[in-house]
């Protein structure tokens, strides 16, 4: 991935909106309501995307993953998630969904892309696996890019977070906007927020858009938190602890004049 994509041309803002709710491990019905939900929330406040957590289909289920991982995988173009394919052309809105996803019969954790035409754009593969997910899953090998609205977001899952290399990938190759769906339990979201996050938006002057659960499934409590930080690495939006979303507008001036002051991007090449 090179540097063509980068662009000192100012864009209209994007208004983006972090989607989080309290899962039922397994319970697809369940989930896919709060999907479109959310979605009919995102959309009324004027959202061109919405951000769902990891794996937020199924629920981060390990009893059900331990079980038949096979069994959790979901068709992105089939029947699992018309509904929401739906709801995104009726509304005109984008959409960043979990879910484990079968290719070349290889399991993936996985995160779809579904533009505002209600099409599956792309799909990325989680790179960086943590341990139990190793055990369920094959890490994916390929960074993806969606634009949107001449916006690059680069997506990464979770664990990603932790590998600066990972997000600063995607910062060199043009990407303005690091896209985080997670499932960070209670105390490690707040780690995550107060310290990783903030130093992957500042360190590569990106936005960054962060999506978690809140309440319990499969014994695991969550601590929502979702969030969008600035460039400098400010939080510019909080979701709280409540399912609900945050919404904010990406400000590309002001990413353009973080990037002037903050030349890590120019300095590190």
């Amino acid at each position: 991935m090179g540097d063509d994509r980068m662009t000192d041309r100012p864009l209209a803002p994007l208004r983006i909106a972090v989607a989080q709710f309290d899962a039922v491990g397994g319970d697809m019905a369940h989930n896919m309501d709060w999907h479109l939900r959310l979605l009919g929330r995102a959309a009324g406040a004027g959202s061109a995307l919405v951000v769902y957590p990891e794996l937020s289909v199924s629920g981060y289920c390990s009893g059900l993953l331990d079980d038949d991982a096979m069994a959790q995988a979901v068709d992105p173009a089939g029947d699992d998630l018309a509904p929401l394919r739906r709801a995104c052309a009726e509304a005109g809105i984008a959409a960043i969904v979990g879910a484990p996803v079968l290719e070349a019969g290889r399991l993936h954790l996985s995160a779809i892309y579904i533009d505002a035409a209600g099409e599956v754009a792309d799909v990325y593969h989680k790179m960086y696996l943590d341990p139990s997910e190793r055990g369920w899953f094959e890490a994916g090998d390929t960074p993806t890019v969606v634009t949107l609205a001449g916006w690059n977001l680069g997506i990464g899952i979770c664990y990603d977070s932790s590998f600066p290399e990972h997000a600063r990938q995607y910062a060199l190759s043009g990407a303005e906007v690091y896209v985080l769906p997670g499932a960070f339990p209670l105390g490690r979201s707040d780690f995550r927020r107060t310290i990783y996050f903030p130093a992957r938006a500042l360190e590569n002057t990106v936005y960054l858009a962060f999506s978690n659960y809140v309440g319990e499934h499969a014994g695991t409590a969550y601590g929502g938190m979702s969030a969008i930080y600035g460039p400098d690495g400010s939080c510019l939006a909080d979701a709280g602890a409540e399912a609900g979303i945050a919404v904010h507008d990406l400000d590309h001036r002001q990413l353009l004049e973080t990037r002037e002051n903050l030349q890590m991007l120019k300095d590190c090449v």
